[in-house]
């Protein structure tokens, strides 16, 4: 739709110019058009019972948001796993909203309305929601897309990833070369500060991520491999060039450590005297391939701390291995490799309790029309346990790209699965047991393409309800009653 979008033309027939917060009028949700319904039940499955887990909880970040609500890997470690409920399957209710992009990083502010950046064709925007109606409560325009190399389905720079600060603010790498400090201000949006990184982030690179240290230095890090921090008072910028391409966010630990995986090998920064410092480095395996799933020709996930010992990626091997190191020194301490030769890779982070991590394969996905008219990827999910080094379970479910989640308070872990040979493209959220593998039941989101993922995550809500960013914006399954 050129020159306007679908959004701002839903803003203007309820009065409201682009740009505006509305708070008076509500803007309702409008359902992403769907293709019929696929053959067979939209449920499969019966309702589960909660098989609670016992885990360990991530060090509250002081200067995050909290109660697992701050990014898109719910905490500072990235861990994906949420110490609330999900959807137990029972009587699932569906509901979506169309936004004109995907709304990948779901956040709550401290009054439980969701903080979301959709990003579109006409470029990203943040949005304010209401969590269960999914009605537009404000809306705040972010600078456009810029064109790069990568499909545009590949290029989460610019607002893919951002956090939710203490405050209720957002803070996000813009696509300008900036970091926006974004506040709530009313029932609408703000712009507080702008950080200016254009004297080491030059013009043709893009910054990837952000998150703050423990002593409130917001870090960064650029797809061209610039890793480095602004101090928030005095808007000091420190910088290390790596020279590695990097396309995933980082982590942040209690004790200063910053892990960022580039396209050769983990690192974990601290901060120096004079910048960033490299405490180690670990060269993963890495066959040189882009293999089809993958963002780039590395490890695809975003470095996970597992506790206060070990930190996890997966390597880029053929097949890959999912690989646990210690945090003080980067020794490898695991490493075991997980789906078939030929047909193995993962463009997401890893779920991580102390001593387990689950991983997803996206071999096959290249952008949407890899899984368009009844086409799919590869099976499947894998466990993996630390006591053993060894994978304890593998799942045959398909998940293209999502983020999948683990709830402790369920013990299921929460995928978005899509089966072949069925040209409607159903698209269902996905409950797996976390202790035996077991698929326990699936939920139907919708067909076609406006509920493919494409790399977002499934996120789960305060209240219990799971929400997925999709191509269509967003959408809501909860329980009913």
């Amino acid at each position: 739709m050129a020159g306007r979008g679908l959004l701002a033309i839903v803003l203007a027939a309820c009065g409201l110019p682009l740009g505006a917060s509305p708070a008076a009028a509500l803007v309702p949700a409008i359902p992403i058009p769907a293709l019929p319904p696929a053959p067979g039940p939209a449920a499969i499955g019966g309702p589960a019972e909660p098989r609670p887990l016992e885990v360990r909880a991530v060090p509250e970040h002081p200067f995050m948001a909290g109660g697992e609500r701050s990014n898109l890997h719910v905490d500072a470690w990235q861990t994906d796993v949420h110490l609330n409920p999900g959807p137990l399957g029972r009587d699932t209710r569906v509901r979506s909203t169309l936004l004109e992009g995907v709304c990948a990083s779901v956040t709550f502010d401290s009054r439980g309305r969701i903080v979301t950046i959709c990003v579109g064709l006409e470029g990203p925007k943040l949005v304010r929601l209401d969590p269960k109606t999914l009605e537009l409560l404000g809306f705040f325009p972010l600078p456009p897309r810029i064109p790069t190399s990568l499909s545009i389905f590949n290029d989460f720079a610019g607002g893919g990833y951002f956090y939710l600060d203490e405050r209720d603010r957002a803070i996000i790498p813009t696509t300008t070369r900036a970091i926006w400090v974004v506040a709530a201000s009313g029932d609408g949006f703000r712009l507080e500060r702008v950080y200016d990184l254009r004297r080491h982030v030059r013009f043709g690179d893009k910054i990837i991520s952000a998150l703050p240290d423990w002593s409130g230095r917001i870090w960064f890090a650029s797809t061209k491999g610039v890793v480095g921090w602004v101090e928030p008072g005095s808007g000091e910028v420190r910088a290390l060039h790596t020279g590695e391409e990097i396309a995933n966010s980082f982590a942040v630990d209690e004790d200063g450590g910053v892990y960022i995986v580039t396209a050769r090998a983990l690192y974990r920064f601290t901060a120096g005297p004079a910048g960033p410092q490299v405490d180690w480095a670990y060269a993963y395996e890495n066959s040189g391939i882009a293999k089809p799933g993958q963002v780039h020709a590395g490890s695809g996930t975003t470095p996970t701390v597992m506790s206060e010992e070990h930190v996890a990626i997966t390597d880029n091997a053929d097949p890959m291995n999912v690989v646990v190191l210690r945090r003080e020194d980067g020794g490898e301490v695991c490493k075991v490799p997980v789906f078939e030769q030929g047909a193995s890779a993962t463009d997401q982070s890893l779920i991580a309790t102390e001593d387990a991590l689950i991983a997803e394969n996206n071999y096959g996905y290249t952008g949407p029309t890899a899984v368009m008219f009844g086409a799919t990827t590869r099976p499947g999910l894998a466990r993996v346990d630390l006591d053993t080094c060894s994978v304890r379970w593998t799942s045959d479910e398909i998940a293209p790209s999502v983020v999948p989640k683990l709830s402790a308070a369920t013990g299921l872990v929460y995928t978005y699965t899509k089966p072949g040979g069925i040209w409607q493209d159903p698209w269902y959220l996905t409950a797996i047991d976390f202790e035996t593998g077991e698929t326990v039941f699936k939920r139907r989101a919708g067909s076609g393409l406006g509920f493919n993922n494409n790399y977002a995550p499934v996120t789960l809500g305060p209240d219990g309800s799971a929400y997925v960013g999709v191509l269509g914006g967003l959408v809501r399954l909860a329980d009913g009653g």
